[in-house]
């Protein structure tokens, strides 16, 4: 896209969450699959070195400013004022017109419990949204054309992965072309967790300050293994932004 963000080595659209919703719109009176992906800070290193990864986030319909060092990054580096647009948040936002625009979602990926379980809050959450298929994240490659069968016998407009990433950028890659009902697709990683409760999200007052990553640190330490890129993203975008300025 013209107006698509350069951050170090990934992309980002300089969207808020209405600018977001306002494209999602648009995917649904489309005639192909729209793929919605997250831009964070973690994926500058993840994306670069996996060449299939970096094809399918290239090419990615809507990437969604869904860390607060991308947002800060933007800042530095173009003077772009962005809002962040938590993936969490956002699958919420594309239910919620899904109802008002009488479109149905499949849901696949996590384990069947999760899923299940986010069916049933989804529908009390949104009530007329139409779910019209699941799967839990667990299907085999040689099962992989009757999960496409069933998708595209649903009828779904919108499909959610939860499949994480690299997997759910990747699956979308490989299969968009299978799918005949399908204009919206969002890789949507772990936020069924978040809503069935499986995993917390930070309070309010820590997301408020941005800091639901420092929380999700201190509960679950094993992340640091995630999050010890954050500092050597920030210390690449100054050092970035230190040379545009010589420039």
């Amino acid at each position: 896209m013209s107006d698509r963000l350069n951050i170090l080595d990934i992309w980002v659209d300089p969207v808020d969450r209405s600018q977001s919703i306002q494209r999602v719109r648009d995917f649904l009176q489309g005639d192909r699959p729209c793929s919605i992906f997250a831009a964070n800070p973690e994926k500058n290193f993840s994306v670069p070195r996996d060449p299939e990864l970096w094809k399918a986030f290239q090419s990615a319909d809507l990437l969604i400013p869904d860390g607060i060092g991308i947002v800060v990054a933007a800042r530095l580096l173009h003077g772009a004022v962005l809002q962040r647009v938590p993936g969490v948040e956002f699958m919420q936002d594309i239910c919620r017109l899904a109802v008002e625009e009488e479109k149905s979602i499949f849901l696949y990926g996590a384990r069947e419990s999760v899923n299940k379980a986010a069916v049933d809050r989804l529908r009390t959450r949104f009530p007329g949204l139409c779910i019209a298929g699941r799967s839990d994240g667990y299907v085999q490659d040689t099962q992989m054309p009757q999960l496409i069968r069933r998708i595209n016998d649903s009828k779904a407009s919108i499909l959610f992965l939860a499949l994480g990433s690299p997997r759910q950028e990747k699956w979308f890659a490989n299969h968009a072309d299978e799918l005949t009902s399908v204009k919206v697709c969002q890789g949507i990683g772990g936020t069924l967790d978040a809503i069935t409760g499986s995993v917390k999200r930070a309070p309010d007052i820590w997301m408020r300050f941005h800091l639901e990553w420092l929380y999700r640190l201190l509960k679950d330490p094993k992340r640091i293994r995630r999050q010890r890129v954050l500092p050597v993203f920030a210390l690449r975008v100054i050092l970035t932004m230190v040379l545009m300025m010589k420039d």
